[in-house]
């Protein structure tokens, strides 16, 4: 699967990429997983941005976190739960691949905007998968997008035990 740039996947579901940019504009800290060297997980908080028709994660200089992406890019990233348990506007989660950024004009136009403490390390999301998870009465209602795949909507009651597609 060829992962897809936010823009690629902006153009392709309008819709659902304002929803789960909406979701990852609620709090300013988001969850993030990589992988150590073991190959065991590691989960930490960081922030990311919607800009330039790109999600970045940017992160302090060699913190473990950027150096398990500069060994291995693979990510998954949920948006921060918040202190709604119920978290109304649903779960919100993104995996794929970062790449470090390392383009001084980018770089410069990501200062102008976002003006991070400096040094800061800069990763581009290469979306392999969107997924958003919500109630809906009493069904599970998980939307999922993949690069060149339509959007799937799986719906799931409480006392149904297979899932169907709407």
């Amino acid at each position: 699967m060829t992962p897809s740039s936010w823009k690629e996947f902006q153009s392709a579901q309008p819709a659902f990429a304002d929803t789960v940019r909406a979701r990852f504009g609620q709090y300013k800290h988001q969850v993030l997983a990589t992988l150590r060297k073991d190959g065991s997980p590691r989960v930490t908080g960081l922030e990311v941005y919607v800009l330039f028709g790109e999600l970045w994660l940017g992160m302090m200089p060699n913190s473990r976190k950027a150096l398990d992406l500069m060994r291995d890019p693979r990510f998954a990233m949920q948006a921060n739960p918040g202190p709604d348990a119920e978290m109304a506007d649903g779960d919100v989660r993104v995996s794929g691949r970062a790449v470090e950024e390392t383009d001084p004009g980018i770089l410069a136009r990501f200062t102008e905007e976002v003006k991070p403490p400096e040094p800061f390390h800069l990763f581009r999301a290469e979306l392999q998968e969107v997924v958003r998870t919500t109630l809906d009465s009493d069904e599970l209602v998980v939307q999922v997008w993949r690069p060149g795949k339509p959007l799937r909507t799986i719906r799931r009651t409480g006392d149904d035990s297979a899932p169907y597609e709407s």
